[in-house]
């Protein structure tokens, strides 16, 4: 096999992505950075109005969207989500597990309910979208790259909070490693990112409980989504062929080591 000098291609013509948690922050730059690379694109969320927007929006700029209102705590609705995409790109050969939530409540004061819902949307929406993914580009002998968004959070807590987020968060790095054992075989990809603090929808609501968190970083600042399109285009793109069940960390810096 013959291979361009340098093998860099981010062209993604012909793929056909799937991203959750589509209809703001970081979902939505992945959805974008992703059409502009020529892939068909579903955007998963709750929010519709928000997620046809979007797709108006990537349909201008020359892509392909269709918005999927989907939420990831219902396991028969990801299932009928995924049937959707089928039944208009086909096959789903790209899977962007972004969807996520954070919880701001110490360990001993967590109610079950949250604790079931952090865990219900942070790990299991993701184990079972990936599954259901996979299942079908096995069945269809097609390879496939699955990207899970881990965070820095899974490497790192100071005790102020959010203990189960860095827990869930760990397990989704774990679960990245393992599944991308199992479906080695069959070159479907499973790798993660995990990023520091990004200007998301997400983190304003931190910021406002918490204030401004930059001033303790090393570089004084909080992360840009663009930041991130680089590492996603090569996690997905054809470059990457031989990259599996590994973790990309883009904290610029604000984790330490």
């Amino acid at each position: 096999m013959s291979y361009p000098l340098p093998n860099i291609s981010t062209d993604l013509t012909g793929q056909v992505a799937l991203v959750t948690g589509a209809s703001s922050g970081l979902g939505l730059r992945f959805a974008r950075v992703l059409a502009s690379q020529g892939a068909k694109v579903a955007l998963a969320a709750r929010r519709l109005d928000r997620l046809e927007a979007l797709a108006e929006e990537i349909r201008k700029d020359g892509g392909e969207a269709m918005p999927v209102q989907m939420d990831v705590t219902d396991a028969d609705r990801m299932k009928e989500a995924v049937d959707e995409v089928e039944k208009a790109y086909g096959h789903v050969t790209i899977l962007v597990n972004n969807a996520g939530i954070p919880d701001a409540a110490r360990a001993h004061k967590m109610p079950v309910e949250l604790i079931d819902r952090v865990l219900d949307i942070n790990v299991r929406a993701p184990f079972i979208l990936a599954t259901e993914v996979a299942r079908r580009l096995i069945d269809a002998k097609k390879p496939g790259r699955i990207v899970n968004i881990a965070s820095e959070a899974a490497f790192r807590y100071d005790g102020n909070g959010a203990a189960l987020y860095s827990v869930s968060k760990a397990a989704v790095v774990r679960m990245t490693e393992a599944l991308a054992v199992e479906w080695s075989r069959f070159f479907i990809n499973v790798n993660a990112i995990a990023p520091g603090a990004f200007r998301s929808e997400m983190l304003e609501g931190m910021l406002e409980r918490m204030g401004d968190i930059s001033k303790h970083f090393p570089r004084k600042r909080l992360g840009e989504p663009a930041q991130i399109d680089s590492t996603l285009l090569f996690l997905v793109g054809p470059a990457s062929e031989a990259v599996t069940g590994t973790f990309v960390r883009v904290d610029d810096g604000q984790g330490g080591r």
